[in-house]
């Protein structure tokens, strides 16, 4: 199955421990990514999410289980869509002077036809996340 590898790091003007809270927190991907417009069913192995797709006048939603896991400054997401579509997601955070880097890593393979839109897609909500957490979180 077609893969590919996405990185993106960048500087948010927050304490890394006051990321990492929020991260760790499944409520918190609501507008985080800039698809997710709900979470449920939350427990100690992570949450359910809902991706909103438009196109034109038409919407999808998509139900995915995400795994969510922390520790040592690091939070991991391992996603399996519908549609064959599978997501391994890391923050990596690490103290800055001006507050706190985070290097994103996204591992994402897709069925042939599927690959190129879905890693523009994620690739589109990496590089609005550091305005994302800039917004709720500038000290």
């Amino acid at each position: 199955m077609p893969a590919t590898d996405l990185i993106h790091t960048y500087v948010v003007p927050a304490r890394p421990e006051k990321v990492y809270a929020h991260i760790t927190d499944p409520a918190s991907y609501v507008g985080l990514s800039p698809l997710v417009v709900d979470v449920y069913d939350i427990d100690d192995t992570g949450y359910t999410a809902v991706e909103r797709f438009r196109l034109g006048p038409f919407k999808h939603d998509n139900h995915i289980r995400v795994t969510l896991t922390a520790g040592d400054n690091v939070v991991a997401s391992d996603v399996r869509s519908p549609g064959g579509v599978r997501l391994a997601h890391r923050f990596e955070l690490s103290g800055h002077a001006d507050g706190c880097e985070v290097v994103e890593r996204m591992h994402l393979t897709a069925p042939f036809g599927l690959v190129r839109f879905a890693a523009s897609q994620a690739l589109g909500v990496m590089r609005a996340r550091r305005a994302i957490l800039t917004s709720r979180l500038e000290d």
